[in-house]
């Protein structure tokens, strides 16, 4: 068998909850994965499968996510997973009501999503250049607006800034490109690596003009050592395929081929989707999996290959989310897939939905 791209999931992530009402919901990544069952393309104990699907071996050490964290921030989370109640009417380093309420289970939820993007990152870097296990998705990570001592954008622990934090630990000299599609600024990313000359963020967003958190204007550069090492393309309502394109040729492309980066990590938010209740841009599932190719190809033509792709905020939860990340991984793995949706994933997301489920994988 040839290598394969890796699935980087555990259905515990799931646990990573923060309540019935709330926008960011688990069922965004596990129907996700759901879809890619359906499909084939993902099965345990089946080598023939298209994806590797890796269960995370641990959740991330303290001292790992102290690479990013807050120690002090850490216990906090701890009190808020024992104790939500104590959190029910005040905000405690961003715990608290409003975006990121307290949980059962919160930082147990949050370690192991963040050890799953670290294993996954430590996967692609350690792969032989050339073969397709330089590629791994961890659809349930991407929680990209955590900060160094609090919660922000619904977001706990930043599993991508850990994951690059720990490569940088384990393996000196390396260079991360981190790139960024949610409709959100990666705010927590770029913040965590400001003045680091070894890593690019590059993130292409709605303007924080128009939308949470507010920053990722193109003037954010970096600093320090970092200066120039952050490239921000803030899009104004309701940029599409189009300015997406204009952003990849003038700013994305030509900032890898100057960077040369040992690996890519592309976070893959699919909250700028046109139909997305929480965002104003304009992207269709068509136009989504063209990002994808286009990001794989730049791994390939910039990072040998090496691509790391991560979940992240959307809000279709049931219609575009799984959908959008069902068509990145079959890009990962270089299969075409029935655009008719398998009739067992369609029931399923029915019956958590309420509503009818798409026809099609891709149509609009």
């Amino acid at each position: 068998m040839h290598p394969r791209p890796a699935l980087v999931y555990d259905p515990a992530m799931a646990a990573y909850d923060l309540g019935p009402a709330h926008p960011l919901k688990p069922e965004r990544f596990t129907l996700a994965v759901e879809l890619m069952r359906a499909y084939g393309l993902v099965a345990e104990e089946d080598p023939r499968a298209p994806l590797e699907l890796v269960r995370p071996a641990r959740p991330a050490s303290d001292d790992e996510l102290a690479l990013v964290h807050d120690r002090a921030y850490l216990e906090t989370v701890r009190a808020a997973s024992a104790d939500p109640a104590r959190f029910a009417w005040r905000t405690e380093r961003g715990i608290g009501p409003g975006d990121t309420p307290a949980a059962p289970g919160l930082h147990d939820a949050a370690a192991l999503i963040a050890g799953g993007t670290v294993e996954a990152l430590a996967r692609v870097l350690d792969a032989a250049p050339g073969s397709r296990s330089t590629r791994a998705f961890a659809p349930a990570g991407g929680l990209h607006h955590a900060h160094r001592d609090r919660a922000a954008g619904f977001c706990v622990y930043n599993d991508p800034a850990v994951a690059i934090a720990v490569a940088l630990r384990d393996r000196p000299g390396t260079r991360i490109a981190y790139r960024d599609i949610d409709a959100h600024h990666g705010d927590g990313v770029p913040e965590a690596v400001y003045d680091s000359p070894d890593v690019l963020t590059i993130s292409v967003h709605e303007s924080g003009r128009f939308l949470f958190p507010g920053t990722g204007a193109a003037s954010e550069t970096g600093a320090g050592a970092g200066a120039g090492f952050s490239v921000n393309v803030p899009l104004s309502p309701p940029a599409g395929a189009g300015e997406y394109a204009e952003a990849f040729d003038r700013a994305v492309a030509p900032a890898l081929a100057s960077f040369r980066p040992h690996a890519l990590v592309a976070q893959c938010g699919a909250d700028a989707h046109v139909d997305d209740p929480l965002t104003h841009l304009g992207l269709t599932l068509p136009a989504m999996r063209d990002l994808y190719r286009r990001v794989i190809g730049l791994a390939e033509e910039h990072a040998g290959g090496r691509l790391l792709c991560t979940g992240g905020g959307g809000y279709g939860t049931y219609s575009v989310v799984p959908r959008a990340w069902t068509l990145l991984a079959a890009e990962l793995a270089e299969i075409t897939l029935d655009e008719r949706l398998p009739e067992s994933w369609r029931a399923l997301s029915s019956a958590l939905s309420g509503t009818a489920a798409p026809l099609t994988l891709s149509g609009e």
